[in-house]
């Protein structure tokens, strides 16, 4: 969908204008892995419009794959407005105009399942399940067990003005465990699911391979039960492992969220460690936190190598401010550690993103 975004903070009814540009959790993932050097493949559905136009335009610019992006002749291109408050705080607002849009109609019939069989991951989130009936039948056909299937990934990301019937929870939790790896907040695990620590989250999801509670600019804390880790990560299964999130001289906190799950997945794809791939997913998001909007050029591949190989106290004082991914500093607690040179993934590394 189209983004509308405030030229000055305080509430919606007393921003003056807005600026136009690319929203949507799962477009911000693909264009986050293609920038990182990955094939990826945004799979979805837009208005036969000017909007639409600029949204296939904006996310193929990004080296996304948009071949198998429908376009709808009868129904717009979704759009939305925000504050430019985290969404955490009472004073976040978002204003939807997404009710008969393009995408709302994607179904298991305007999106067949070949347009994704191919992808060694398959990134799916909670809001396209929220979109309308048929969004959510074809999230859950996405989902299904069968032979061959790709890698699922599945973000919870609960947004409650797309829900009204009080179906999140059930649905979401169900969803969730239907994946093979799955992001969650613990603000949404307590919100949605009544619990409280990272423990009863994992609990809760006994199926997925991979289970990562995100704690805010606190850290993050995964379990691999030895679907995608090693004889380390297995060992850690019940607590999980905690990984902290370096100190960040926040810009926006929109897309942050996004950009973890599209390191920790480069990660993945590229057989790190778990705590590894959660370092890559700090150095994502941190990426999105020091610009002002949603996607940000991820770290070069060897810089960001060289920080997630970082000794604990090393890692403990990593301070990422504004320009750092372009930075070319010699100060391994501040920015970096030396310059970067290019990094890209092998070409047999592919995310599709519905």
């Amino acid at each position: 969908m189209v983004t509308f975004l405030p030229s000055r903070p305080g509430r919606l009814a007393d921003v003056p204008s807005f600026s136009r540009a690319i929203g949507g959790a799962e477009s911000n993932v693909a264009c986050a892995l293609a920038a990182a050097g990955h094939r990826a493949k945004w799979v979805g559905r837009v208005g036969r419009d000017g909007f639409g136009d600029h949204l296939v335009d904006v996310i193929g610019g990004h080296g996304v794959d948009v071949t198998a992006v429908g376009r709808d002749p009868r129904r717009p291109t979704g759009i939305y407005f925000r504050t430019d408050e985290d969404r955490a705080t009472d004073a976040h607002e978002v204003v939807y105009y997404r009710a008969g849009s393009a995408a709302s109609a994607m179904s298991p019939a305007t999106v067949p399942y070949e347009s994704v069989a191919g992808a060694r991951i398959l990134h799916l989130t909670g809001i396209t399940a929220a979109l309308s009936g048929d969004c959510l039948a074809l999230v859950r056909e996405l989902t299904a067990p069968r032979p061959g299937r790709p890698l699922v990934s599945f973000d919870v990301n609960h947004r409650p003005a797309l829900w009204h019937d009080g179906d999140a929870p059930g649905v979401l939790l169900g969803l969730a465990r239907r994946a093979d790896v799955v992001f969650v907040g613990a603000d949404e695990a307590e919100r949605l699911w009544g619990l409280e620590d990272p423990r009863a989250v994992f609990d809760a999801l006994p199926e997925p391979g991979t289970v990562v509670v995100k704690l805010g600019g606190t850290g993050a804390v995964a379990v691999d039960r030895g679907a995608h880790g090693n004889a380390a990560d297995a060992a850690d299964a019940a607590d999980g492992v905690f990984v902290p999130a370096p100190r960040v001289d926040v810009v926006s906190p929109i897309g942050a969220g996004d950009a973890f799950a599209a390191g920790f997945l480069s990660a993945t794809l590229r057989g790190l460690g778990l705590g590894a791939r959660l370092r890559h997913g700090h150095l994502a998001a941190a990426a999105a936190l020091t610009v002002p909007g949603d996607l940000a050029a991820p770290p070069r591949r060897d810089r960001a190598d060289r920080l997630a190989a970082l000794g604990d106290a090393a890692w403990g004082t990593l301070h990422l401010g504004p320009g750092w991914t372009e930075a070319d500093e010699k100060d391994p607690g501040r920015t970096g550690d030396g310059p970067e040179g290019p990094g890209r993934a092998g070409d047999d590394q592919e995310v599709r993103t519905p």
